[in-house]
Parts: structure tokens; C-alpha cells; sequence
């Protein structure tokens, strides 16, 4: 199965996609990059990593909700996302979490902790860092500019391995230019809700099993987020990809297989 779909909530949707036929649920919620195309129609396009799960695993990826109020936190992610899985029937699942997504799982486990089955945190952190300030204003300023090349480049830049963007660098302006968006103004509402997420004093409320995936030189968050991750959250375990970045996700051959393996654990 492989299915677009949207759920209501509030005076609003929330898109989701979702692939595979198992009984088990697994809950995919993607970082930044959703302010600025959400998952919407593209239930083929982004299944493939996840084609081991399909057995016995349904995979839901979900979108933050289309309309987004100013202020719109973190935590406001977190309580929509949980009332659309009331809406699907989704009671409890494993929860992943890719970087200002591991931001959103954060919090579902701390506010929602009976519908985290175990929880996967990849390329995050508990907290905007200095590391991560930096970048993500400077990220704020391009895209006021409107500068969409400069911000994809930058984007790709602090993400990649050495070696990816020696291969793939000519390629980014490229993709930049077909891929800008219409406005700018959901990227900034999530932008602006990542300086403000702060749960380090929550993290030992996080009771479920935790696995906790980073990469060694992290350009975006930072790299003392996955200790104070793993300090935090009690008995989390954690694997650092030494030679990646924030784009691990995307780089690390057998990214998806400990995802499943733990799930699976």
C-alpha cells in the first residue's frame, strides 16, 4: 500500500503519506526542509528507504499542519501531531524523528508518553545550541531575501560528507532553482520555533526505549547534542557515523536497517 492522504485538525490539514502493510506503526516526522515542500502526493517518492518495513510495518510520514499561527511552537507540533494520529487510529507506534522532527518527538514523549511505543531521535537535539543558532538565522536571513540558491547551497553544504559533496556539489544550485517555493512563510514560522525549543530539564521524563543516531560533525546542530541526549534520556542508546554530518539520514547505508532493527528489538 501506498497512500496520500490528509487528516483535519483544527480549522486546518495535516498531510500525511503512508506505505506498507503491517500491523505495527511506525511514525516518520521530518525536519526543516518540511517548511519548504511537504510530503504531500509524494507517497512513491519517498517510500523506497523504508521498503524493508512494509511487511510488517505501516509507515506514516506527516507534514506539519498547512496552516501554521505565529508563535507556532515546537510543542504545538507535538499535541496537533498526536491528535492526528487519534484521528487515524494510530494509539501508540514508534516515533522517528529527523532533526527539527527529533525536535517534535522530543516532546511527544514528554507530553504524550503513552503513544510512543520506542522512539528514534536522528540528527537532533534538545535544545537550539549556538552551533544551531547561528545557523538557523542565518538560514532565517536568506530566506527573507528570498535568495533560494544560497540557502539550498548552504543547506547541502553543512549537511554532506567531504566526499557526497565533492560528487554532488554542482548539482545543488540546479535543484535550487525548481524547488523554490511559493512563500517563505512556513519555513520561517518553523524556523523561528526551533530558537525557541528548549526541553534539556524535560529529557528524564522520556521513559521509552530511545535510540539516539548522529553523525560525527554535525555543522547544522551541533556536536554536543547526542550526549546530552543520551545523558538526559535514561538508558537511551546512541551511534555516532563517523565521517557524516547532519545528512547521515541520507548518506549512511545502513541507516534504515538499525532504525528497523531496533524497532523490531
Amino acid at each position: 500500500m501506498k497512500k496520500n492522504g490528509c487528516v483535519p485538525v483544527g480549522a486546518t490539514e495535516m498531510d500525511y503519506v503512508a506505505f506498507g502493510s503491517g500491523e505495527k506503526r511506525l511514525v516518520v516526522i521530518p525536519g526543516l526542509s518540511d517548511g519548504l515542500a511537504t510530503v504531500k502526493g509524494k507517497a512513491l517518492l519517498l517510500a523506497p528507504p523504508f521498503k524493508k518495513f512494509f511487511k510488517d510495518y505501516t509507515v506514516y510520514m506527516f507534514s506539519r499542519k498547512n496552516e501554521m499561527p505565529e508563535g507556532y511552537s515546537i510543542e504545538d507540533m507535538a499535541d496537533d501531531q498526536v491528535t492526528v494520529m487519534h484521528a487515524l487510529g494510530i494509539e501508540k507506534a514508534c516515533i522517528l524523528g529527523v532533526s527539527q522532527g527529533g525536535m517534535i518527538s522530543q516532546a511527544i514523549a514528554i507530553r504524550h508518553p503513552e503513544v510512543v511505543e520506542k522512539l528514534i531521535l536522528a540528527v537532533t537535539a534538545p535544545n537550539a545550541s549556538e552551533v544551531a543558532r547561528k545557523v538557523i538565522s542565518g538560514w532565517i536571513d536568506v530566506a527573507r531575501q528570498g535568495d533560494h540558491v544560497t540557502l539550498m547551497v548552504d543547506t547541502a553544504e553543512r549537511m554532506y560528507s567531504k566526499a557526497y559533496l565533492e560528487k554532488n556539489r554542482k548539482l545543488f544550485p540546479l535543484l535550487a532553482r525548481v524547488t523554490k517555493p511559493k512563500s517563505y512563510d512556513r519555513f520561517l514560522k518553523n524556523a523561528q520555533a526551533i530558537l525557541q525549543f528548549d526541553v534539556r530539564e524535560e529529557l528524564p521524563k522520556i521513559s521509552c526505549p530511545t535510540l539516539i543516531l548522529a553523525g560525527e560533525d554535525d555543522k547544522t546542530v551541533g556536536n554536543e547534542a547526542p550526549s546530552q541526549l543520551q545523558k538526559g534520556i535514561a538508558g537511551s542508546r546512541l551511534h555516532v557515523y563517523q565521517g557524516l554530518g547532519h545528512g547521515a539520514y541520507d548518506e549512511a547505508k545502513d541507516f534504515y536497517d538499525r532504525v528497523l532493527d531496533f524497532c523490531n528489538s
